[in-house]
Order: C-alpha cells, then sequence, then structure tokens
C-alpha cells in the first residue's frame, strides 16, 4: 500500500509518502463483528496496520442490510501487518518494521533502487465503461431523494451512482500513476491486497487522531476549474457563496459535530475552518475542518464506531439516510466510500474517504468507480447529474489511456 499526501494542502499533514510492503499477517471479513475482530487484531500485534473500512460496515453497527449487487467482491474490512514501511519525508526517510533486521532492509532497498520489485503484469484487453444508472434513471431517483426531503424524512443525502466494466484486465499501478498525476490529491492511495486493487485519488480525509486530538474534514461543494486565471478565481468566489453548496456543507458540518460530540470531552468539538476553499487539478472544493479531544478512557476503535460510516458520503439525519440511499442506489457501495488508511503502534490514526477511486478485483476481472453528490432540499436532478459526470472526468479518461472507453 502506498499513500501519498502530494505535499498536502488541507491542513494537519503528517507525512509526504508511507509505503508499506509484505505482510507479517492479515485479517479480511465480512462486517459481522467486524470492528471487534479489528480490534483483536491491532492487539495481537501493537504495530503498524494498514487497511481499510468498507461502506457496509454500517451493518456492523446500526440495524442496517446491503442487498444492491455486489461487483467487486472486496471484503468488508481488511487490514494487514506490513513487513517493511518506508515514510518519506522532505528531508529525511524513516523506516520501521516488524521484525526486519538491517540486513534485510539493506537488500529491499537494493532492489528498489534497481527496480527489481516485481509489478503486476497485465495484457491489457479493450473495454466499455458501462453506467449502472442511466441518466434517466438517475433523475428519477435524485427525484425520489428530493420527495423524501420534502416529506421531512431527511435533509440532505449522498446519492451515488456506479460506472463499471466487465472482463478486463486493468495495469493498476499506471492508472494509479496517472490518477495521481493528473488530480494531486492529498488522501492518494494505491492498494495491493490479493486481487483487490485500489487506485485512489482522494481529496478528503475522514478522521485523523493524534494523541487526544481529532480531526475531521468532510467536503462539500464543488466546481470545475478553468485555464483562465481570472474565471477560475470567479469560479472559487462563486463557489464560496452559493447557497446551496454553503447549506450542503454546513449540514455535513453539524452531523461530524454530533458525531464527535458522543466520544468527545465536553466543549472541546469546535469547527477550525467553515467554507474553507482548495483548489486541485481538476476540481475546487469547499471543505471544512472539526476538531475535538477524544474522552481518555476511550480508544481508537470507540472513536471509529461512533463516526463511521462518515456524514459527507451518507446524510442527515444518518440512519434515515442511510435507509433511503439503500432502497434507491442500485449497486452494493463496497469500498466505496468507506476509508483507508492506517494505525500506529500507539493508536493514532489517519483514513481518507474513498472517492475519486478506481476500485479492480483482477479475479473476477471486474472493474468499478462511483460518483456522487448532496441531494438538499435546493438540489435540481440534472445539475446533480452534471456534477457527477464532472467528478467522474479524470477516471474515465485515465481508463480511455488502457482501452477502455466511455460513450
Amino acid at each position: 500500500m502506498f499513500l501519498d499526501s502530494n505535499h498536502g494542502g488541507t491542513g494537519h499533514d503528517s507525512y509526504n509518502s508511507l509505503l508499506a510492503i509484505g505482510c507479517i499477517d492479515s485479517l479480511s471479513t465480512a462486517y459481522d463483528d467486524a470492528f471487534s475482530k479489528l480490534e483483536d487484531f491491532y492487539n495481537e500485534y501493537q504495530d503498524w496496520i494498514f487497511g481499510y473500512l468498507g461502506y457496509d460496515l454500517k451493518n456492523d453497527l446500526e440495524d442496517l442490510k446491503s442487498e444492491n449487487s455486489d461487483g467487486t467482491q472486496f471484503p468488508d474490512l481488511c487490514f494487514y501487518v506490513p513487513e517493511v514501511i518506508f515514510e518519506l519525508e522532505s528531508d529525511h526517510l524513516l523506516i520501521h518494521s516488524y521484525h526486519a533486521s538491517e540486513l534485510d532492509i539493506k537488500k529491499l532497498l537494493d532492489k528498489i533502487m534497481e527496480h527489481q520489485i516485481p509489478a503486476h503484469k497485465t495484457v491489457l484487453r479493450f473495454g466499455k465503461l458501462t453506467a449502472k444508472d442511466s441518466k434517466a434513471n438517475y433523475l428519477v431517483k435524485a427525484q425520489n431523494f428530493l420527495d423524501h426531503i420534502h416529506l421531512g424524512d431527511i435533509y440532505e443525502a449522498n446519492f451515488c451512482t456506479e460506472f463499471y466494466a466487465e472482463n478486463i484486465s486493468l495495469d493498476s499501478l499506471k492508472a494509479f500513476k496517472e490518477l495521481n498525476d493528473i488530480s494531486e490529491p492529498p488522501f492518494a492511495v494505491y492498494a495491493r491486497l490479493n486481487n483487490y486493487h485500489v487506485m485512489s485519488a482522494s481529496p478528503e480525509r475522514y478522521l485523523k487522531k493524534v494523541g487526544s486530538q481529532l480531526i475531521s474534514q468532510p467536503i462539500k461543494g464543488t466546481a470545475k476549474r478553468s485555464q483562465l486565471l481570472i474565471e477560475d478565481e470567479n469560479l472559487k468566489v462563486q463557489l464560496f457563496n452559493d447557497p446551496k453548496e454553503r447549506s450542503e456543507n454546513v449540514m455535513i458540518v453539524d452531523l461530524v459535530r454530533n458525531d464527535l460530540s458522543k466520544i468527545a470531552k465536553k466543549g472541546t468539538v469546535d469547527v477550525e475552518e467553515l467554507y474553507g476553499i482548495y483548489s486541485f487539478k481538476q476540481v475546487h472544493q469547499m471543505i471544512s475542518t472539526v476538531i475535538a479531544t477524544v474522552k481518555p478512557e476511550l480508544n481508537f476503535i470507540d472513536v471509529l464506531k461512533a463516526t463511521f460510516p462518515m456524514g459527507s458520503m451518507t446524510g442527515a439525519p444518518k440512519i434515515s439516510a442511510m435507509n433511503i440511499i439503500e432502497k434507491n442506489e442500485s449497486f452494493k457501495r463496497g469500498l466505496y466510500s468507506g476509508a483507508i488508511g492506517y494505525i500506529k503502534p500507539d493508536g493514532d490514526f489517519d483514513f481518507n474517504v474513498v472517492i475519486r477511486s478506481i476500485l479492480y478485483n483482477s479475479e473476477n476481472k471486474y472493474l468499478s468507480f462511483s460518483v456522487g453528490s448532496a441531494i438538499t432540499a435546493a438540489a435540481q436532478p440534472e445539475k446533480e447529474y452534471e456534477e457527477c459526470l464532472l467528478k467522474a472526468n479524470a477516471m474515465i479518461e485515465v481508463l480511455s489511456h488502457q482501452g477502455i472507453s466511455f460513450d
């Protein structure tokens, strides 16, 4: 697993990049009692573990179901203890290892310098991306969400749709490099976990723990970029002042504050930044930062269980939104809108939100990426559909270079 911060840019950065190689032991499980299994796995090793939390772990936390089709077939949770971790900063390299000797690490470094680390080789096959929802179906479902909002069932929901290709052979490392180059997000991830490949250009942090401090940075609000400097600046100003985008953002900030208040010391939940505008290669994003101090008697599992899945990918109220999402979406989210990251020996952690990400199962040759947008009372289904296509552009471009086209 390779985590690239692309030199950060949203604050609270920890590293330039992390590379976790090899596997001493791993945990791969469905959602049943998954958080307890993760806690036991961590306690067994008390060391760095890398992995992911799939969206459908919600079923382990609440009385919820996931019955839609699942093409990627990723486990709901997967973590592993790496043999060696390389932590790269601007002026130094730290090497962590559970049991490798200095000689083992030197041999591994020599291989890296000589480019002898085996890559995932593929024979490319041409294929087509298919939208799980036609535009007409998307618009009908978006209206269904609006109807629920008008009835008072929810205030906001994140409605997502899947693009997929079958019988595909993909050079996943090449795809990640290209996706990372054209996006340069602060929470990029390349993961190759057995047959499960992840190419993530995520701009969003789910949650970070440093000592007793928690940091969440939800995204709500997206605008396209322009090559013309003045027009690009105007687009940023328009995004900042857009009442719909502000409404979406503040609703999720309130949801995050509510989640954090369950496990925070009284009076410590605070909005460090509201409506921050951050520019990436493909889009401008509205990002807010919420911080809190965790109660001293709670551990990292308690924090994850209280806050997962993240509000930016569900809605408000969270449980009602997740139920309505399940009834209207046409696919099982799986890893999409989950989180990828690491947990350190002291229980500190950092996880992204799995968006702007390509998922690939090299065993069943199924490739998938999904995009979504927030539906609020002010939403216009046609514009929400256009926002989804905007978010899909980078992934469509990368896949087209490997013969996978979208009409």
